[in-house]
């Protein structure tokens, strides 16, 4: 026997659920910091300059990310990769001068050094950030792992060589350079730089 029309069960609202708000506020949040670092640098970027950028509360902010590096990681690797090359024109040194030189402007933007040195000098305090600032690292890393790799499949580069130490050779300049300032970086320096690396390598 057909159920009574009203009897029927009412059909369930739709969910408004806080999983769409909750992914709105990590989404201002990340492009609050990423904003700000770039904007102010990193020494002054603070979680209560961030979440009032994002318009939220504080108390958000550490319901994600347990500090202030982690968060600016989580928000500005993204953006470092996205500015980055992984440039694959067929020739070796073409690539590792595209990358070195990109990778040498960030000293353009003094903001974004200063966010590296200072997230580099978290990474060394605090053992939690530094497993994840070493994940980025080896993200980055990849990149020219797979450059180099391709010159090994081309008959470029030796099929022994040793890719961990190549890489090591293309970042080491740079970080160097840039913690200990001796010595300026410059992109000018990118032909140069993989000039005397691919020399070594061959040797």
């Amino acid at each position: 026997m057909p159920r009574p029309a009203d009897t029927a069960r009412p059909s369930k609202p739709a969910r408004t659920g806080g999983r769409v708000r909750s992914e709105e506020a990590r989404d201002a949040v990340l492009t609050a910091a990423a904003e700000l670092v770039e904007e102010q640098g990193y020494g002054t970027l603070t979680m209560e300059g961030i979440a009032a950028r994002a318009n939220v509360a504080k108390s958000t902010l550490y319901r994600w990310w347990k500090t202030r590096a982690a968060l600016v990681l989580d928000a500005y690797g993204p953006a470092v990769a996205r500015r980055m090359p992984e440039p694959d024109t067929g020739d070796t040194a073409t690539d590792l001068i595209a990358f070195i030189r990109e990778l040498y402007r960030v000293v353009e933007h003094p903001f974004r050094v200063n966010a590296l040195r200072g997230l580099m000098a978290e990474a060394q305090l605090d053992p939690a950030f530094a497993d994840q600032f070493q994940q980025w690292v080896q993200s980055r890393r990849a990149v020219v792992s797979d450059l180099l790799n391709r010159g090994i499949e081309r008959g470029e580069l030796a099929p022994d060589l040793d890719l961990d130490h190549a890489v090591d050779l293309v970042f080491g300049p740079f970080w160097y350079r840039l913690l200990v300032g001796h010595t300026p970086v410059d992109p000018v320096q990118a032909d140069a730089h993989v000039r005397r690396l691919l020399d070594g390598l061959a040797r």
